[in-house]
């Protein structure tokens, strides 16, 4: 569960988000609004990259300002560009990173990165340099690095904004399989198809919180 409670975030005097009150449960949820209506930083405030300046966000009752690596630990991130997330050498060595501070046995480690690396189809490329990677499986390879952790909530941020139609579909439906709680920003809002909820912001406020056709008929409408 992630709360929002009474949450403000502005940078110098600019509000960027203001007065945000909601409860995060459902399985799929979906994020839009325009450029510049705080969607990004809603998503940061979720796992506690941005804390707010006024209120609070808790996740299972810890609170991102004071607890963040228990936070960090339940919800994991994804960002737009991929690049921002790989960090290693090589493909198998990046998506081991994530569990380097885990307790873990070396064993069950190189266990969870060879079924990760499989699952994301990443498997003949583990010694493969990751600077080598394809858009499309760069962004898997980003997608594994944090799922190998097991977090019970991902939260994505614009996913497929970068990659071609084929990489993007192909993204797409492996965060519709998942069995994590996904929170997808986007503005391809053909993938809201099948969410629980849509939330919509403007001008760092939520003017909507609907089932996806509703939702996408008033973030339409405000376009217009």
């Amino acid at each position: 569960m992630i709360e929002l409670r009474d949450v403000t975030h502005q940078y110098g005097s600019r509000v960027v988000l203001s007065r945000l009150d909601l409860r995060l449960s459902e399985r799929r949820i979906g994020v839009v609004g325009a450029n510049g209506s705080g969607k990004s930083t809603f998503a940061r405030l979720l796992n506690g990259l941005v804390v707010p300046t006024e209120g609070q966000v808790l996740v299972d009752g810890f609170d991102t300002r004071t607890a963040g690596r228990e936070v960090r630990r339940r919800v994991g991130f994804v960002f737009t560009d991929p690049d921002a997330q790989v960090v290693m050498p090589t493909v198998g060595e990046d998506v081991a990173f994530g569990l380097r501070r885990s307790g873990l046995p070396r064993e069950e480690i190189a266990r969870r990165v060879e079924e990760a690396l499989r699952a994301y189809g990443l498997a003949e490329y583990a010694d493969h340099p990751a600077h080598l990677l394809s858009g499309g499986q760069t962004q898997l390879l980003a997608l594994a690095g944090v799922l190998v952790t097991e977090p019970a909530t991902l939260v994505c941020d614009e996913p497929t904004t970068l990659l071609d139609l084929r990489n993007a579909r192909m993204v797409t439906q492996l965060l519709a399989k998942l069995r994590q709680q996904v929170i997808l920003v986007t503005h391809h809002l053909q993938l809201l198809t099948g969410f629980d909820r849509v939330l919509v912001l403007h001008e760092g406020r939520l003017v909507a919180d609907t089932d996806p056709a509703s939702a996408v008929a008033a973030y339409e409408e405000l376009l217009a």
